[in-house]
């Protein structure tokens, strides 16, 4: 009959232990971590301005990552996979403009040629 109470008492040792572990962990984290209030006062006062001056575009950011990732999910296809594309498709939208740039700062360059008369056939010299 001991070897049975002894075991019951183990057992019970042992919910005992994992219990407090398992509820006394998180809550003693909770206790000691800072809460965002308490490590913004910690900061040197210029990481405080600055911080306080980067809050709106920070939330800005952030609203339109998610806005982003609303318009992704509505696809067929993973996330992932329609991110990849839509990256994709605004580097070729930068190209296409980059060319667009270069091809009007060619055009006006050769206008102002004209206008100096460096070019044949715009009222210069002709040489």
């Amino acid at each position: 009959m001991t070897a049975k109470t002894s075991r019951l008492g183990l057992w019970l040792k042992m919910l005992a232990v994992g219990g407090v572990v398992c509820v006394g962990g998180p809550a003693f984290v909770m206790w000691i971590q800072p809460t965002d209030e308490e490590l913004f006062q910690r900061y040197n006062p210029d990481l405080q301005k600055k911080s306080l001056e980067r809050r709106y575009e920070r939330q800005k950011e952030f609203d339109d990552f998610v806005t982003q990732l609303k318009e992704y999910s509505k696809s067929d296809k993973p996330i992932w996979t329609v991110q990849e594309e839509a990256i994709r498709k605004q580097k070729e939208e930068a190209l296409r403009q980059d060319f667009r740039d270069a091809e009007e700062a060619k055009a006006r360059q050769e206008a102002m040629r004209k206008e100096a008369g460096l070019i044949d056939g715009a009222g210069g010299t002709g040489r």
